[in-house]
């Protein structure tokens, strides 16, 4: 499944380790740059209005549109990359960013930053879907592996609350239409970053006793895919995730501004909230490396989730004011952060085949981009209808609780692989 070709290996010799740690490093800088494009927009919410006429429903729909292309062709993007090469198509993708961001810069309404949304949608994927299969082939030492795997699990978190933080002071000092293009520009920076340092998929070399493999046909492991219950229950676990979470992060600037909030203060929470959700990506590989059954992850982050996010949106009466409710948030995002981590690593456990890990991936990535689409606008709407936020709770935890099921599932589908490997090993 790492689709190199024979003549691309054949003398080509290995990266030294300095060289590889250094390429792997700007891999993962290069999927934050990406982050930056998801986490420019919530705190522009409010200027758009006021400049472009923007309302609510549209804002949602601006914050859904960069997962647009993710929902449409995720798993064909994972396809895509084992057969150009990762590099060369990270290197597409961050061209789109920069091309949809200063295109954004310039758009003179609404319908045209819709339109230059959807361009960064297709260069975030581009960009961070063939991240991971990248760092593989980067890194030959297992342990390096899953280091950088698991630095690489927080580039959405941290790239999008550094663009949260850093938001609301260029609005108010630069504008958003210069921000949106220097942001534009620090893509081209990354693009010429990864074009300099990250060698070629044709210079690469197989780690050492690794011998390139023949991939079965695309329509067979798409097939493969799609039959699978457990990709399945990955994709669906990852939408109810995926859609709560950027409906409510993204819409934290929003709820802030509007209740009087200081720029600062709203920059400084938002990105809090979103940054914090690193910890539980990162814990989630801690607590499987202990041996714990992934229910566990799975179940703690999907309660924590539906159970902050009633009391953060006043859900069944919740009170106790701004800090307990902002306190709420914290955990909503943090401790859901169990969840994409413990999915991850469930996907390359229960791939239909080792030749679908790619694909399985994708198709994950495809469903958490459809939960971002469809949740942002789905709550945007919901608080139209309510006069206020105060169902968004409700709306969390009913993903939370499809959520709790799904894993439940994945439970048995994991228990039944450990029982077989079990068993496999009694008769040897």
């Amino acid at each position: 499944m790492n689709g190199f070709s024979r003549d691309a290996v054949r003398d080509t010799p290995a990266l030294s380790g300095n060289q590889a740690a250094n390429a792997a490093w700007l891999v993962v800088a290069a999927g934050g740059v990406a982050a930056l494009h998801v986490g420019k927009l919530p705190p522009a919410i409010p200027v758009l209005q006021a400049s472009l006429g923007l309302t609510l429903v549209q804002a949602g729909f601006l914050l859904s549109l960069v997962q647009f292309t993710g929902m449409l062709a995720g798993v064909f993007v994972g396809l895509l990359a084992d057969q150009l090469g990762p590099r060369r198509v990270m290197l597409a993708g961050l061209a789109l960013l920069a091309l949809g961001s200063i295109l954004g810069s310039l758009a003179p309404g609404v319908p045209a930053l819709l339109t230059t949304r959807t361009l960064e949608s297709a260069g975030l994927l581009l960009t961070v879907l063939p991240a991971p299969g990248l760092l593989r082939r980067l890194l030959a030492d297992p342990r390096a592996q899953r280091r950088a795997l698991g630095v690489w699990g927080a580039y959405m978190p941290v790239g999008t609350a550094l663009a949260l933080l850093v938001g609301p002071w260029a609005y108010a000092t630069l504008g958003w239409r210069l921000s949106w293009a220097l942001l534009g520009g620090v893509s081209l920076l990354a693009l010429a970053w990864v074009a300099r340092w990250v060698p070629p998929d044709s210079v690469w070399a197989l780690p050492t006793g690794q011998a390139p493999t023949k991939q079965a046909p695309v329509l067979q492991r798409l097939s493969l895919v799609w039959r699978s219950g457990s990709a399945w229950l990955l994709a669906g676990s990852f939408f109810m995730y995926s859609g709560q979470w950027l409906a409510v992060i993204g819409f934290l600037p929003t709820v802030y501004s509007a209740a009087g909030w200081s720029l600062t203060t709203v920059g400084l929470t938002a990105a809090l909230a979103a940054g914090v959700n690193m910890l539980g990506n990162v814990a989630a590989g801690r607590w499987l490396g202990r041996g714990a059954a992934p229910m566990w992850p799975l179940l703690t982050g999907f309660l924590a989730m539906g159970g902050g996010a009633l009391l953060a949106f006043g859900g069944a009466g919740a009170g106790g004011g701004p800090v307990l409710q902002y306190v709420a948030v914290l955990v909503f995002s943090a401790v859901g952060g169990l969840i994409p981590g413990t999915l991850f690593a469930l996907a390359v456990q229960l791939a239909p085949s080792d030749g679908t890990v790619s694909a399985t991936v994708g198709w994950m990535q495809q469903l958490s981009s459809l939960g971002q689409f469809v949740g942002p606008p789905a709550v945007a709407a919901l608080a139209v209808w309510a006069g206020g936020w105060q169902f968004t709770g409700w709306f969390t935890a009913v993903c939370s609780l499809t959520g709790v099921v799904l894993a439940l599932g994945l439970q048995r589908q994991w228990g039944a692989l450990a029982a077989a490997g079990a068993s496999q090993g009694r008769e040897r």
